[in-house]
């Protein structure tokens, strides 16, 4: 009788899938899954003009993904020639650092402590070290920027080093942006050239 019932389950499910696929099913599921793994330019830029407007900048930068997750969105971007990758996340209401943090100086702690909460995920940052604070420009603002060195395990790349800074945008929206290479190849001035024309 157990095999008589999984028989006439099968039966009912393969009636199902003819049933759904002559009336489009696989149509509909193709298009969706094209839509939410679309990468195609177009789309990587309409998502990435929600965090900015990327329209100036030149040749030598591609934005390579527009994401969001977790409640942040982001954008990746890479100078070409040198592989320098910049990034800015839209923490939206929920800040990981302010602009406040450079001021009073608690950007190193707080950036500890998140490197903490991700100390077990797929990459792990070990060794974080402020080596400098500056200030640049970036969406039509002078934002400070804390310069950091930093070890990284589980990828092959080893010491890298960059910089990371926050911005508050419009309704108090606040973003953090990073620019990183390897730590001999780091460039404030590709950074510099990046970050002054997102507005």
């Amino acid at each position: 009788m157990g095999c008589f019932k999984k028989i006439l389950q099968i039966i009912i499910l393969s009636l199902a899938l003819i049933g759904f696929i002559s009336i489009g099913g696989k149509d509909w599921l193709v298009d969706m899954y094209m839509k939410h793994m679309d990468s195609s330019k177009e789309s990587v830029m309409e998502r990435a003009s929600k965090i900015g407007d990327f329209s100036k900048l030149s040749e030598e930068y591609s934005i390579d993904k527009a994401a969001s997750a977790f409640g942040y969105q982001g954008v990746l971007a890479e100078h070409e020639a040198s592989g320098q990758k910049m990034i800015i996340v839209d923490t939206n209401k929920k800040p990981i650092i302010t602009k406040d943090d450079f001021k009073n100086g608690t950007v190193d702690d707080k950036m500890q402590k998140f490197l903490q909460k991700i100390k077990y995920q797929s990459i792990q940052v070990d060794d974080f070290t402020i080596t400098k604070q500056g200030t640049m420009k970036a969406y039509n603002q002078d934002v400070p920027y804390v310069r950091f060195t930093a070890k990284i395990n589980k990828l092959p790349v080893g010491q890298v080093g960059g910089i990371i800074s926050a911005v508050e945008t419009d309704n108090n929206n606040s973003k953090m942006l990073i620019s990183v290479n390897e730590n001999k190849k780091y460039s404030q001035l590709i950074t510099d050239e990046f970050f002054k024309n997102v507005k």
